[in-house]
């Protein structure tokens, strides 16, 4: 399998709900460092698993209506508590439906799975690894 990876980063606010996460129930921030892994089986006529610059753009496409931005206000993740890994599916399913939707060209289509990892820092991080999918999975 083959694969290419590409990183951004995002800065965000959120609070979470249940005592299992003690003094972050108050409001706190974080900046995650995401990196974005492509895989396929074979590469493209080009020699690519897809386009460096195309993946990194649609990462910072997807990325850019979390940054600075307060998740408990955002209402498409109202009532969630948005860890880090569950972003790491959010994002995933975000980045699925764009790359189906075309936005990596035909270099996209020949995709198999993503990899989606915040870096919390550098001693803890998450992951969610699937093949593609649509909106409905969440």
């Amino acid at each position: 399998m083959y694969s290419l990876t590409v990183r951004d980063h995002i800065m965000i606010a959120h609070s979470f709900k249940g005592a299992v996460f003690g003094p972050a129930q108050k409001l706190h921030g974080a900046t995650f460092v995401c990196d974005l892994e492509m895989r396929r089986r074979s590469l493209d006529a080009d020699g690519l698993v897809v386009d460096i610059g195309m993946a990194a753009a649609l990462l910072a496409e997807v990325l850019k209506p979390l940054n600075y931005r307060n998740l408990d206000e955002v209402e498409e993740l109202s009532g969630v508590n948005t860890t880090t890994e569950f972003l790491c599916g959010e994002i995933h399913r975000r980045l699925s439906a764009r790359i189906l939707d075309g936005a990596l060209g035909e270099g996209g289509q020949g995709l198999e799975s993503l990899k989606v990892t915040l870096h919390e820092s550098h001693l803890a991080w998450a992951t969610f690894e699937g093949p593609l999918q649509g909106d409905s999975a969440r």
